[in-house]
């Protein structure tokens, strides 16, 4: 299984966010901070928000902050909505052309392997991933004041 950089720049997004408490941020910021493209967060930004995860304040002083508490944005349903598709193998895809399918005994080991993937990250929420314990050496590497 691989994740997207799609997904990985929304969790980074919402870590920065999270840490951020109720202080807006911007994208440029965060860019800085993970020094990655803005022009690849802009995307990530904008569907976040049409999402419900952020929500942006427009104008000079703008700048965006998350919309719900970091205990109630889950990893699982998080990857689940950025990832365009889960298929690991072709078996598992809506274009699935192989031949051997129907008689094929790895569609379902996969299947039952993507499920468990799932499960584990439907156990954890972004409150997680910002531990107390981490806190500290989070904000000095993401250079947060």
């Amino acid at each position: 299984m691989h994740i997207t950089r799609y997904t990985d720049y929304s969790l980074r997004v919402l870590i920065y966010l999270a840490e951020q408490g109720d202080r807006l941020a911007t994208i440029q910021e965060i860019a800085d901070s993970y020094e990655i493209s803005k022009n690849h967060l802009m995307k990530v930004v904008h569907q976040l928000n049409k999402k419900g995860y952020i929500e942006t304040v427009r104008g000079k002083k703008g700048g965006m902050r998350l919309h719900r508490s970091p205990d109630e944005i889950n990893v699982g349903i998080l990857v689940r909505e950025t990832e365009q598709d889960l298929s690991i193998v072709e078996c598992l895809s809506s274009n699935n052309a192989c031949k051997i399918t129907p008689v094929c005994g790895l569609k379902h080991m996969f299947s039952e392997a993507l499920n468990a993937f799932l499960d584990v990250l439907d156990k954890y929420t972004l409150a997680d991933v910002i531990r107390d314990q981490h806190r500290p050496q989070l904000v000095r590497l993401l250079q947060i004041a």
